[in-house]
């Protein structure tokens, strides 16, 4: 299986802010920024982007306001984008699986057991975003800037530690991309394609029983609750993006665009630590609530590492471009070779 592109990308899509606009400059007003997440009104991330709106208020000495759109009511990622598109929305925070709706690259970024720690993945994806910055650039986008979601994991409705128990289970799967629901089907899962804001619905009917996620996602939107046995196998970092329209961008006042850079690439450092203590702690918080962690010993990691890697043929040139598919194995191993990495696989 190549990746954990399903409800991964609820984690995610609230951890950073945007600014920008789509109205002119000689607007009499405030500038209203629209800006879809598909965290919940109330959550943590959703809090942070309140905050952070403020901070562009007062950057911009009023010039500039954000108006969040939570809980997917603009729909699922590839709808944000498609809003984008057309004006109705001119911005967005996206996970890798919003980002691969515009360039397949950002695949590259999300191949599960490829890398072992944050610092790994993070000298990877470092070397990495000039060139996927550049791609969304020559694609009419922004990136305003980069920030994490956590290390996704499975969560079910009975124990677990081994593949061909997950095989066993209908699992969510993001809706939308056929060559990956199909490489699901080809590898022996059950996957069973859905939008995201329907997990909770589809966990409670039995249409899915199983799926994967960041803790802070499944503790914020309650999902562990009724899928209360999750594995500590790492499985795949989650990145995203707060990004903009570029004709939006443009329209901004050119003296409040370094401003708004600034800040968001301020926030986004920021954010990355935040956002990591935070799914510590969502993990601590879900166990006292009824969630029971198993123990993945190494001779299971290792079946989940040889379904991914016996994959490899398939996934590059297919669904990941093969010169980001590439590029992100050669710095991974170039960080192996030269800080010791590769040692943890599992938490």
């Amino acid at each position: 299986m190549s990746c954990s592109w399903s409800s991964t990308a609820v984690a995610a899509a609230a951890l950073f802010l945007v600014a920008a606009s789509a109205a002119p400059a000689r607007a009499a007003g405030p500038v209203v920024i629209k800006m879809a997440t598909l965290a919940p009104e109330g959550s943590s991330w959703y809090k942070v982007l309140q905050n952070m709106g403020e901070g562009w208020k007062k950057a911009t000495n009023g010039a500039v306001t954000l108006r969040i759109y939570p809980g997917g009511v603009s729909g699922d990622e590839d709808a944000m984008i498609r809003k984008i598109r057309v004006g109705q929305l001119q911005a967005a925070a996206v996970t890798g699986i919003g980002l691969s709706y515009l360039d397949r690259s950002f695949y590259a970024l999300h191949v599960p057991m490829m890398y072992a720690s944050d610092e790994e993945f993070d000298y990877v994806r470092d070397r990495l975003s000039p060139l996927l910055e550049r791609r969304l650039e020559e694609k009419g986008i922004i990136v305003l800037n980069w920030g994490d979601a956590g290390w996704v994991h499975f969560f079910a409705k009975k124990p677990f530690t081994r593949p061909a128990e997950v095989k066993a289970m209908k699992l969510f799967v993001w809706s939308g991309d056929t060559n990956l629901i199909q490489l699901y089907k080809e590898t022996g899962f059950n996957p069973v394609p859905l939008s995201a804001i329907d997990i909770l619905p589809g966990l409670q009917t039995g249409l899915i029983n199983a799926f994967d996620t960041t803790p802070l996602a499944a503790l914020a939107f309650q999902w562990f609750g009724l899928a209360p046995h999750m594995a500590d196998l790492r499985w795949v970092p989650l990145t995203g993006a707060t990004i903009i329209d570029e004709k939006a961008w443009l329209r901004i006042p050119e003296n409040l665009r370094p401003k708004i850079l600034e800040a968001a690439r301020e926030a986004g450092k920021h954010l990355r630590e935040e956002i990591r203590r935070l799914n510590d702690e969502a993990v601590r918080v879900m166990v006292k609530n009824g969630l029971k962690v198993s123990h993945v010993p190494p001779d299971a990691q290792a079946e989940w590492r040889k379904i991914v890697e016996d994959v490899y043929p398939r996934i590059r040139g297919k669904i990941i471009p093969a010169d980001m598919f590439d590029a992100a194995r050669k710095y991974r191993d170039e960080y192996r070779a030269t800080r010791g990495g590769g040692k943890a696989m599992a938490r």
